[in-house]
């Protein structure tokens, strides 16, 4: 029998089907990692903020990033935790659709602050004469703007689009937090104009990003090999090598998340990458800006020091 949506009070998350001495393991662990994540990208945020020389529009990218990393664990892992030891996991039917929402515009916001940090590597090391009319802070607030209220739109969007549709009962969700393809699987309609929609976004906030990216780095390998210096080279490797392995743990997960044909068992292949984006990517990104960029290195240890 269908149920309406506006009788839905609660979703029921079933997570991970574990012993509970597993459980326990993990609630530990992702504990510990969801610390990490909270600690690193908090420091790294606080190194840009009292550090003057890391007052560059390069590192005030990085601070929203470090911003979104934190704020897309804390909407996703805390949760999930404390699921990992409660018998009742579930999640009342306001939260969860703002659950979705935030879980969204932060995936799509980071997509596209990941892009603008490659456009200023590129403006920096290809156009450095023109590179402080360019990267303006007016110009690096305007574009930090735009990506978040374009993130937030475009979740909006995906969240109307659900709650125009019934859901029917048991109103399981099969995974560790409302997750938006899990979530379509309760809707008892045709979501077939949510998929196109959720593909559409996908090439618009992946594809189209990550191929601006790709093209930026093919130019600034080109400048960089240019240049004379031997010290030149290796700044300008360090600080693209790192933003390049942000880009590809995170739109490399993402894009097979959401545009890879689906395993025999997509249920299972979602929880776990999502668990890689949600929880290990945030904990991953200040490590890998903080041991491959020299400049970070060196703000941490003055203040270290002090």
């Amino acid at each position: 029998m269908m149920k309406n949506q506006t009788w839905v009070t609660e979703f029921i998350l079933l997570g991970f089907p574990l012993s509970p001495r597993m459980e326990a393991l993990l609630f530990g662990l992702f504990s510990l990692f969801y610390t990490f994540t909270v600690l690193g990208n908090g420091l790294i945020l606080g190194l840009i903020c009292l550090y003057s020389r890391l007052h560059t529009p390069m590192y005030f990218f990085l601070a929203h990033l470090a911003i979104v990393d934190i704020s897309y664990a804390s909407n996703n892992v805390p949760k999930m935790v404390a699921n990992l030891l409660s018998k009742k996991r579930t999640i009342s039917f306001g939260p969860c659709i703002m659950q979705t929402f935030l879980y969204m515009a932060f995936a799509h916001t980071e997509c596209l602050i990941l892009m603008m940090m490659s456009y200023d590597r590129y403006v920096a090391i290809c156009h450095p004469l023109q590179y402080s009319v360019i990267m303006s802070w007016t110009v690096c607030i305007v574009l930090a703007i735009a990506s978040w209220a374009c993130g937030s739109l475009l979740a909006l969007v995906h969240v109307v689009l659900i709650l125009r549709l019934p859901f029917c009962g048991p109103y399981e969700i099969n995974h560790f937090f409302c997750e938006i393809l899990s979530l379509l699987k309760l809707i008892c309609a045709d979501t077939r104009l949510n998929q196109i929609v959720i593909f559409a976004a996908s090439v618009f906030i992946l594809v189209g990003p990550l191929c601006l990216v790709l093209v930026s780095y093919t130019r600034i390998l080109g400048a960089i090999l240019k240049i004379q210096s031997g010290e030149g080279q290796r700044k300008a490797f360090s600080t693209c090598s790192s933003h390049l392995c942000v880009v590809g743990l995170f739109f490399g997960s993402a894009i097979v998340m959401y545009m890879a044909p689906k395993s025999r068992h997509p249920e299972e292949q979602q929880k776990i990458l999502s668990l890689f984006y949600s929880l290990f990517n945030p904990m991953l990104n200040p490590l890998i800006y903080s041991l491959r960029n020299a400049e970070v290195k060196g703000a941490l240890k003055r203040v270290l020091w002090k």
